[in-house]
């Protein structure tokens, strides 16, 4: 389009007749995960909203929480490991919407925590397949769809971990790292399409699947050690998402978004010392 002749809409934030797909919809608790959250603010947006979880139960209360605020979802249980899963997806999105405008690839998990020489290559295996293959599985059946539209938008949720070192497990970057680059490529080979595609890298915010392993001792001391000395949250990352899946990021693709309080631009030198001393005292 010609930079010189195009008008933004009034409000390019809003996705008013559009279909969205959030995997990983659900929660395992009452609180707010990256997916739910996304899911929550892209119907507050006016899309209708597809909500993928292996815990119906999960994604049926996301739902509930949408329409609560006269938003449109549908909750489905759906393994997206499975090709035939990801495909029953996307139709039963077609079916009940008429299209496929918005991808979220939300889906993962910490998988074996292992290095090299001690994982379990199934176990190694069975975690790349959730997080990475899905999102590639997702997308296979995703595009065709809004290739008919003449549009799309897909955002994969991957992690600081896949752009830092020095994790302690071997799985979880390697495979933020794949869906990094795998997120790259994706832009290039359907940008000519009109396919948006890029990528949120959440760092250690607070959702439920952090919070059943961390004491509030070590929750205080991330805190305090980045830049922002706040604590992010699964709205943070939705927020991410919703400005990437919209038109305010019409002009947006193969981009890498670190939602992190700063942590791959470094950290406070001392939990101790605000940012101020800290930097009287270096």
């Amino acid at each position: 389009m010609n930079t010189e002749t195009y008008t933004p809409p009034r409000d390019a934030s809003r996705l008013d007749g559009r279909v969205a797909i959030v995997t990983g919809a659900g929660s395992r608790t009452p609180e707010i995960g990256n997916g739910r959250a996304a899911a929550i603010l892209l119907a507050r947006r006016g899309a209708a909203v597809l909500l993928i979880d292996m815990q119906f139960e999960a994604a049926e209360q996301t739902r509930k929480m949408i329409e609560a605020e006269g938003g449109r979802a549908l909750a489905l249980q759906a393994d997206v490991s499975r090709s035939i899963d990801c495909e029953n997806a996307v139709r039963t999105a077609v079916a009940q919407w008429g299209r496929v405008d918005i991808l979220v690839n939300n889906v993962g998990v910490g998988g074996p925590v292992q290095n090299a020489v001690d994982v379990d290559p199934e176990e190694w295996e069975a975690a790349l397949r959730i997080n990475v293959t899905s999102m590639m599985l997702m997308a296979k059946y995703a595009i065709p769809e809004m290739r008919r539209v003449g549009a799309g938008a897909i955002v994969n949720i991957a992690s600081v971990a896949g752009l830092l070192g020095g994790t302690p497990s071997l799985l979880y970057p390697t495979s933020k790292g794949a869906v990094v680059n795998m997120t790259r490529a994706m832009a290039a080979h359907h940008g000519v399409e009109g396919i948006r595609v890029n990528c949120v890298a959440p760092g250690m915010v607070y959702t439920p699947m952090v919070a059943t392993r961390m004491t509030p001792e070590a929750r205080e001391e991330r805190r305090q050690r980045s830049l922002l000395q706040t604590e992010g949250s699964g709205w943070d990352v939705g927020h991410a998402v919703a400005y990437l899946a919209s038109d305010e990021a019409r002009w947006v693709t193969g981009v890498v978004l670190p939602v992190d309080a700063g942590a791959t631009a470094g950290q406070v030198k001392s939990p101790t010392l605000s940012p101020d001393k800290a930097a009287r005292t270096a």
